[in-house]
């Protein structure tokens, strides 16, 4: 089996409510509650293929939404900004840390 990305999980916490109901339950499922492609299509009473065609179909769409809106992309900026930030406090360097912090704030 393949490792799970952790890519997609944060996808999904961004878009995941904008799949349909059967994609995001189904995503939840595979990437949040870590079942197996078999449990989910026991659970949802249809085949392991009719699942992982399902988790295809989401993962293409939650990657057409980022590629659109870019949240994840933005996110990613901004947590390496504030992980900067906290390297320059921890450094000592409070006017670095200030700076940084600012941006931050702005491309809010």
């Amino acid at each position: 089996m393949r490792e799970k990305s952790v890519r997609t999980d944060l996808l999904l916490d961004f878009y995941g409510n904008l799949l349909t109901p059967k994609m995001r339950r189904t995503c939840e499922s595979y990437y949040n509650d870590d079942l197996t492609l078999a449990e989910i299509a026991e659970a949802e009473g249809i085949s392991r293929q009719g699942v992982h065609d399902t988790v295809k179909r989401a993962e293409k769409q939650l990657e057409e939404y980022e590629e659109k809106l870019g949240l994840l992309a933005l996110f990613e900026k901004q947590q390496a900004k504030a992980k900067q930030a906290l390297a320059h406090l921890n450094s000592g360097d409070t006017g670095k840390a200030a700076r940084e912090l600012e941006e931050l704030i702005e491309e809010m």
